[in-house]
């Protein structure tokens, strides 16, 4: 006997107001190489029309709310009928057990860990993570829980796929997001790295503890822009307060000194007629060099440096 399912009426959503607008008008959405592989692993699992139906409903604006908390992505979706369906996602948080072999595993890898301590994902982390027999991002269905309050039976239902597409585009906001679903919060995974690097940097004679307290700047279609937040240029030129953060890179080269110095706005006044900035940049490989060597525990020749890491 064949299974029954129920049909429904072809209808068309209620328009929202002011809803949550996918930024990607066409094509694939996300731009960063983590959003690519989450979409990739829905896209691997799911239904592709409904996945298709949810893209058009995110890029419509039909999602009202998309709450990120406690590992859990609650959403509000806005379907035909007069009252928003209730999507909820959750992804299997990993034990204290597996986070612990996940963290043994990154801070393993001296240079990753290094760009993740300053604000910087790299792809190399899926593998890393991957490599202790846990998928970083969703591998199955039962990877990934969902439940939506509209009829449909299928899932992911539209909403849910919407949903799933304005998440993505979260990601290339946060990459840290991923490690928030699955258990840890940026500040737990970053401290559980600190640790783990400080004692192999205790091991090392002579070598400093890695703080990992920097930010990084990164590489964005032809040229370097730097990340953080602008400084106000009173507060950095003129040491007022507490003192001034700035961006710079441990792996990139002179576009992202010039970049980092670019937060700092332009200096209100010059030394012997000669911008500061210029001053500070000779500084900045010097800076980057001992920063890779304290990451790294070993020391990169001059040619290399320039290069910014060897191959």
């Amino acid at each position: 006997m064949s299974p029954w399912y129920p049909s429904y009426e072809k209808t068309s959503p209620i328009a929202v107001k002011n809803g949550i607008k996918a930024k990607s008008k066409r094509g694939a959405i996300g731009d960063k190489w983590w959003s690519k592989r989450f979409i990739s692993a829905l896209e691997r699992m799911g239904n592709a029309a409904r996945l298709q139906r949810g893209r058009s409903y995110a890029r419509k604006g039909q999602v009202i709310s998309l709450l990120i908390q406690d590992g859990c992505v609650e959403s509000k979706v806005q379907g035909s009928r007069r009252s928003p369906y209730s999507v909820s996602i959750r992804l299997r948080s990993f034990t204290e057990g597996e986070w612990t072999r996940i963290l043994d595993a990154m801070a393993a890898e001296a240079l990753y860990s290094a760009q993740l301590l300053a604000g910087e994902v790299p792809a190399e982390i899926e593998k890393i993570v991957g490599k202790t027999g846990l998928p970083l991002f969703p591998d199955t269905v039962k990877d990934i829980r969902t439940d939506c309050s509209c009829p449909d039976w299928e899932n992911p239902c539209k909403h849910i796929a919407a949903a799933y597409y304005l998440l993505a585009e979260r990601f290339d906001d946060d990459p840290f997001l991923i490690f928030s679903l699955r258990g840890k919060t940026k500040e737990e995974v970053l401290a559980g790295l600190k640790a783990r690097r400080r004692q192999v940097s205790d091991a090392i004679p002579g070598e400093p503890p890695v703080s990992g307290d920097v930010s990084l700047s990164s590489s964005q279609g032809d040229g370097v822009v730097a990340t953080g937040t602008p400084i106000d240029p009173d507060r950095f030129w003129k040491n007022e307060g507490e003192p001034a953060e700035i961006a710079f890179s441990i792996t990139g080269g002179s576009e992202a000194e010039f970049a980092a110095l670019r937060l700092c706005g332009e200096a209100p006044f010059t030394i012997r007629g000669i911008d500061p900035a210029a001053i500070l940049l000779p500084v900045y490989p010097v800076v980057r060099k001992r920063a890779y060597e304290m990451a790294v525990g070993s020391r990169l020749d001059d040619d290399e440096s320039d290069e910014g890491r060897p191959e």
